[in-house]
């Protein structure tokens, strides 16, 4: 064997169906060799041994199959058992070719839900428990019940409510036409109508208007009319759009259901299919089925829970002497020689430092450093809010002599940064710690020694912080003062009119919670109290205050209060957000995520996206325990749910081995070789009959090989299309890529998708393309190809043999489109193209969108136009050699007036339509500024190279004009609107560097 290469990891990242000679080890004593192919089951390998056994020794010895389990070395050199027999030895990868056959103990059901728990989750959940955490053990304990309590209520849903956590009703956020279908004058729309398991269908008309059951009664009338059949009652039927898991039901008119508005939009008539009531409530039935079989085995299987002891505690109001830790020593430092090492301690409530940082005495270098010292904080112990932390930092320290321009010589001391850690001063039970506790701390450069820190918390009986009793009130009047910041005078003036902020301005609870003296219980006290009576917030104020500046309890029991009338759509529009601020959350048991298990166990798409949203990050050290644990409690909440999930699982990592084999191939690897991959048994079947991770509506049934192809960029990004014999004629794209980080991609669309929202409920349809994205893993994620699209560039550049020429080819777009489009359809086509480019033009501005070249702005044959790779944004635009290249606000080219214009230099009505669409989507979006603010600045958290800071939220409050009237700011878009016409040309020399230099890489 080579050096440094060990077990059969190479072997098991070849592809094809090669066949693997493989030792089993049996418990009867007997060894057996024999080959199995790569792509044999665990359950087809056991049926393998049992034949071959047959003829061996002892084969009397051996009980039944299902008694026994396979255990292999996985490739992290773990003991793994087998349960889950329907994998493939090519996906379980041990680490050598031998698999040893065991009697199997314990329950088998509750096993094999841990086995699958685990490869869905990507984390053994042996990990959990290899914590010995109380906190780990007791938050699974409690999520555990709540989830499964969950889980078993809605198994005893009537059939219809059973529907909205399964098929959660797609909406668009205005329940009328907008202002571009009106214009068309429909009455009546055609909808072509079947019954299950039947081939007869029909046309039917109906107003949009109308809800699902008048379509329904006419279904059920026409086939009664046709079949001579008893009339049947249409309350025992719902709809379902063919070939999806998409449903129409409810009371909701049917233009605002997406499916059915999207075919208005797009001039087809929806095609739907009748499904009787029995069909849905045999869903349930075997849903109900398998969370019984698992919940039964676990209770039968359970122990009875021990007694509670009574806790011997007292209250922390009856400490006044300051707080205190005993700093003992450290261990696996590693600094320079000739250093000294020193810790300092802060003590912080959310961001407010709470009193002076203290620092210890320097100590000599040494691997386990002795400091053996008292830290003594300036804060009393009855001071100290519920949420206070301490953080620790080490530092070694070094004279760094300053030569003397006088007679007098100084020195000075240089820090240099060793590693740092957090800890909470109360636990999880609200006590304060005591004893003695060993931290792990993080080092400033990653990748080095772990150093720990030993410390004493104060040995004093077991303190409680208790609610703070209920008194005091104001009567003082407030002055209306706007301010984000204060001085110390109109602190104080605020903190005196604190009943009137909450009667007369209850959206500032932010301003006053930041200048409350968390290191004063009298005004904690105060504050605490006032929360109760607090009158709730909407969203676009309470989503600001889960920010870390307010950890509180109280207040995030507040918050969680306001979130909870979120609508299900809503709550999917910030949920990206709601994940992220989990990081923020010092205890694992707490209010948010109980509030998303809960709500992701209403709604299956919201549990959807919350599952997709956590495993993507559990990779991550800081958080990595968190996201498993809620993500362990959501799948014992939805045992029905982790076939879906770990069918998706599979084929991403298929998808990841078909990437790795373009990107690293020894030799240049073509589309061929890669349908040739595609084309292999394993990767057929893991890249078939699944739900698409960008919505779980959408089924991908098939696999269509030949039309899959890798793009010609640095990541190799795969286009992988899919089909659905239900569907006619109609294709699914995804775009899987492998090296980048999606996440800013994934928020900026989140965000556009968020405007065109706002737009459509103010009437405003600004033909926004809807594709998704999704982040699935470190680096990894899904893209949603739009069909019938092109490039700009690739448009120009047919135009002319020189792509120089092409650029300052005005007529080239708009000759594409009449190429594309009869020319009773042109106008609409120009149409689609005005409204979304006023869209993307708002859009782009107002997020500082950069790198907007002519390879990443696309436009369909329809004639909308849409923006991709937004891998920079809030203004973070390109240079090169210093300059910068981009220089108007948002792209709006004379290629673009041209089509508006219809090819007419004095067509200005159009022109000036286009300006009043731009202005018009714009003040919407200025109106919901805060709210844009919020949900970018709970992204922080995210660890967003162009995101780690308010100040990079900067650029948002000036492109909003957060702070200015609507005149104001209109009168400043303006300015940019008629600065990025005049300084197009800029554009198209960029446009066309970018251009020459794309033609001229190797």
């Amino acid at each position: 064997m080579p050096p440094g290469k060990y077990g059969m990891q190479e072997e098991w990242e070849k592809e094809g169906d090669q066949a693997i000679n493989m030792d089993f080890l049996l418990p009867t004593g007997i060894f057996l060799k024999f080959p199995v192919s790569r792509n044999d089951t665990i359950k087809n390998i056991k049926k393998m041994v049992w034949k071959n056994a047959r003829s061996e020794a002892l084969f009397c010895g051996l009980g039944d199959p299902d008694g026994y389990v396979f255990t292999c070395i996985n490739e992290t050199a773990e003991r793994e058992e087998l349960e889950e027999e329907s994998r493939r030895i090519s996906d379980v990868r041990p680490f050598m070719c031998v698999l040893r056959l065991v009697a199997r103990e314990g329950d088998r059901v509750e096993k094999l839900t841990n086995a699958q728990i685990s490869l869905l989750i990507g984390k053994g959940l042996h990990e959990f428990e290899a914590q010995k955490n109380d906190e780990v053990n007791e938050f699974r304990t409690k999520m555990r019940v709540f989830c499964e309590e969950k889980a078993q209520d809605r198994q005893s849903l009537p059939w219809q409510k059973w529907m909205e956590y399964s098929f959660p009703c797609e909406l668009e956020p205005c329940c009328s036409l907008p202002q571009s279908l009106k214009s068309k004058n429909i009455k009546k729309i055609f909808i072509n109508v079947k019954f299950e398991a039947s081939d007869e269908s029909f046309m039917l008309q109906q107003d949009p208007h109308d809800q699902p059951l008048a379509l329904m009664k006419s279904a059920l009338k026409k086939k009664a009319t046709v079949f001579r059949l008893m009339r049947q009652e249409p309350e025992d039927y719902t709809l379902q759009v063919n070939g999806r898991w998409d449903f129409i039901y409810g009371k909701h008119p049917l233009c605002q259901f997406k499916y059915i508005f999207s075919c208005l939009r797009n001039g087809q008539n929806p095609h739907l299919t009748m499904v009787h009531y029995s069909t849905i409530t045999k869903y349930q039935e075997e849903q109900g089925r398998m969370c019984s079989q698992v919940y039964k085995s676990r209770s039968l299987s359970r122990p009875p829970p021990l007694p509670l002891k009574k806790q011997n505690t007292s209250s922390l109001w009856s400490i006044n002497e300051p707080f205190h830790i005993h700093l003992v020593q450290g261990k696996r430092v590693n600094a320079d020689e000739g250093m000294k090492l020193v810790v300092q301690a802060g003590l912080f409530h959310g961001s407010e430092l709470l009193c002076k940082v203290v620092t210890s005495s320097e100590v000599t270098v040494s691997s386990e450093p002795l400091w053996n010292q008292k830290l003594e904080f300036d804060i009393n112990v009855a001071d100290l809010p519920r949420m206070s932390r301490l953080c620790f930092a080490l530092y070694g320290v070094i004279e760094k002599t300053k030569k003397p321009r006088g007679t007098k010589k100084k020195n000075k001391k240089a820090d240099c940064p060793i590693a740092w850690v957090n800890t909470m001063v109360f636990d999880y039970k609200d006590q304060l710690k005591t004893g003695e506790f060993h931290l792990s701390t993080w080092p400033s450069v990653p990748g080095t020694f772990q150093p720990c820190l030993f410390l004493h918390f104060p040995p004093l009986q077991k303190i409680k912080k208790t609610p703070p009793p209920q008194h005091f009130e104001l009567k003082e009047i407030m002055d209306n003062k706007n301010y984000t910041e204060f001085f110390e005078d109109e602190k104080e003036l605020l903190w005196k009119l604190r009943t009137e902020v909450r009667d007369h301005y209850p959206e500032s609870l932010s301003k006053l919670l930041l200048i409350t003296k968390w290191n004063k219980r009298e005004d904690v006290v105060q504050m605490v109290n006032l929360l109760r009576n607090w009158p709730d917030l909407p969203a676009i104020h309470a989503l600001e205050l889960l920010d870390y500046s307010f950890p509180d309890p109280a207040v995030r029991s507040f918050t969680i209060r306001c979130l909870r009338k979120l609508s299900d759509d809503e709550l999917l529009h910030y949920l990206i957000q709601l994940v992220q601020v989990l990081k923020y959350e010092s205890y694992l048991d707490c209010d948010l995520t109980t509030f998303l298990l809960e709500r992701a166990l209403s709604n299956r798409r919201i549990g959807h996206f919350l599952f997709w949203h956590l495993r993507s990050e559990t990779h991550v050290a800081s958080v990595g325990l968190r996201f498993g644990l809620i993500l362990e409690a959501y799948c014992r909440g939805n045992i029905h749910h982790i076939k879906l999930l770990t069918k998706q699982n599979e084929a991403l990592g298929k998808m990841k081995a078909l990437s790795d084999f373009v990107k690293l191939g020894s030799q240049k690897v073509t589309a061929e070789d890669l349908k040739q991959c595609i084309r292999q048994e394993s990767y057929l079947e893991a890249l078939s009959d699944l739900l698409s991770p960008l919505n779980p509506s959408i089924i991908l049934s098939e696999i269509c090989t030949d039309r899959c192809r890798f793009m010609d960029s640095k990541m190799k990004p795969l286009w992988l299309m899919f089909k659905n014999p239900a569907v006619e004629g109609d294709m699914v794209g995804i775009i899987f890529k492998n090296g980048d980080d999606l996440r800013q991609d994934m928020l900026t669309l989140q965000m556009i998708q968020l405007m065109e929202n706002l737009w459509k409920k103010e009437g405003l349809d600004l033909r926004m393309i809807p594709y998704g994205c999704l982040s699935t893993g470190n680096k990894m994620g899904l893209i949603e190809v739009v069909k019938n699209s092109d490039t700009i560039a690739n448009i120009q550049r047919n135009s002319s043999n020189s792509a120089a020429t092409a650029a300052f080819n005005k007529d080239a777009l708009l000759n594409w489109l009449k190429s594309k489009n009869p020319e009773d359809k042109l106008d609409q086509a120009i149409e689609e193209f005005t409204l979304s480019c006023a869209g993307y033009c708002v859009a782009t501005y107002v997020l500082g969108i950069g790198d907007r070249h002519n390879d990443n702005i696309m436009i369909r044959e329809t004639g909308q136009l849409f923006h991709i790779d937004f891998g920079h944004f809030l203004g973070n635009f390109k240079r090169k050699l210093g300059i910068n290249r981009e220089r108007v606000p948002f792209i709006l080219t004379y290629d673009f007036v041209h089509v508006i214009q219809q090819g007419r230099t004095n067509n200005s009505e159009k022109f000036e339509r286009f300006r009043e669409y731009c202005e018009r989507a714009y003040k919407i979006l200025c109106r919901n500024g805060t709210l844009f603010v919020n949900l970018f600045a709970m992204m922080k958290a995210a660890g967003l190279p162009e995101l780690t800071s308010f100040k990079d939220i900067q650029y948002l409050k000036d492109s909003l004009a957060l702070g200015k009237t609507e005149d104001e700011a209109l009168k400043n878009f303006k300015v940019k609107f008629n600065e990025a016409l005049r300084e197009s040309w800029k554009t198209k020399v960029n446009w066309m560097m970018h251009s020459l230099a794309k033609d001229n890489r190797p």
